[in-house]
């Protein structure tokens, strides 16, 4: 059977871009992968996949290659088909699989999530250093006023006797000979190759012969760290301070990470934080919600006092402008809300008992001006029981 244009394969024209080509050899690979298609249980599909495969793989190494695709716009598949006769493959099959390898490199992952380590570093194993992450737990008042602290962090460092090459003082790494210091590896895989982060260097390209006697050739050391940390006052539950730098050094020379400062805020025993805002309950008695007059309640920054009503009744809230705290971003402190709780007395002596009763009597005979929302829940109540 007659080979179909290679073009025509692709679905590209004559005058496309090389990136064009690649791209439309990715999209068919990606499709008709044995891999993907064979899971499908149909024999005769999988086996038709697989040819189209075969064809794109084809088309892609003639059409991905100057010296070959000039000779196929030449003289046609006569001019790469060695049994032909023609101008011949020119690089030959090494280069072919090389170039196959190099476009479908940035899929291989999806397929057999290999790769994806020795690319990431590039040739020169040179890698950034891990993030770190520090939790640290403070009081309200705390994060109310901010400070300054010491902590003391876990963290890998650059090993001083090497200065965090690996190798043994007066020695130095030497290229890898699995990969020749590429930091990958070709494997093949049926009828296509893969490339691999090499095993030997895992991907830096280099192999220390004599490694460093104090890191035992990683070029780092664990140890624990101190660092000074400023706490902005106003900060909130799960806010992070940053410390560009502070992390895991890099590999071979490669930028340190940063550490990262988590604050979580400790329950307290007053006040509720709501942003900017703190909430708090405040309990009184029955003859100072009853009687009215002048209290005090807590604030972050000391007492401050409010003027209750006249028969203030349970949950009647109270605002103290600017009795907040002021946020790490906000340009004026919040407010606190304090929320009455009328408290019942408890364990009385009959002598008090003896006095409320009298209280109530008297009362009850003034009628419901003095206890409204008493009258007006019996009167609904009159109504439930009245409705058919």
């Amino acid at each position: 059977m007659a080979k179909r244009d290679y073009y025509e394969v692709l679905g590209v024209g004559k005058d496309a871009s090389e990136e064009d080509i690649k791209k439309a050899y990715r999209k068919l690979a990606m499709k008709h992968h044995p891999d993907r298609n064979q899971s499908k249980g149909d024999e005769k599909s999988a086996k038709a996949s697989e040819e189209k495969f075969k064809e794109a793989k084809e088309a892609y190494e003639m059409l991905s290659d100057g010296q070959k695709k000039a000779a196929y716009d030449r003289f046609g598949h006569a001019g790469v088909d060695p049994n032909m006769g023609g101008a011949g493959f020119g690089r030959g099959g090494a280069d072919g699989a090389g170039g196959f390898a190099d476009a479908f490199g940035d899929i291989f992952g999806d397929i057999f999530g290999a790769g994806a380590a020795g690319r990431a570093g590039g040739r020169s194993g040179v890698y950034r250093g891990a993030d770190l992450r520090y939790s640290m737990e403070l009081t309200l008042e705390q994060a109310a006023n901010g400070f300054a602290t010491d902590i003391r962090v876990p963290s890998w460092e650059t090993c001083e006797v090497c200065k965090g090459v690996g190798a043994k003082p007066g020695t130095s790494a030497k290229t890898c000979g699995s990969c020749n210091g590429s930091g990958n590896v070709r494997m093949s895989q049926g009828f296509f190759s893969i490339q691999q982060t090499c095993p030997t260097c895992r991907g830096s390209g280099k192999v220390i012969p004599d490694p460093c006697t104090n890191c035992q050739g990683a070029g780092r050391v664990k140890q624990n760290k101190v660092l000074e940390v400023s706490i902005p006052a106003g900060i909130d539950e799960g806010q992070r301070i940053r410390l560009s730098g502070k992390g895991e050094p890099g590999t071979n020379s490669g930028p340190p990470g940063d550490l990262y400062v988590e604050i979580h805020i400790k329950p307290h025993e007053v006040f509720q934080r709501d942003g900017d805002d703190l909430h708090c309950e405040v309990p009184i008695n029955f003859p100072a919600a009853t009687l009215g007059g002048e209290i005090e309640v807590p604030t972050l920054g000391g007492k401050a006092s409010i003027n209750v009503t006249e028969g203030t009744q349970t949950g009647k809230t109270f605002r103290l402008r600017g009795k907040g705290i002021k946020g790490v971003r906000a340009s004026y402190p919040g407010d606190l809300y304090c929320h009455i709780v009328v408290e019942t007395p408890v364990r009385l002596t009959e002598k008090q008992k003896k006095i409320l009763r009298e209280f109530d009597s008297a009362v009850a005979e003034g009628g419901e001006k003095h206890s409204p929302r008493s009258r007006s829940f019996v009167d609904k109540m009159k109504g439930f029981f009245t409705a058919e």
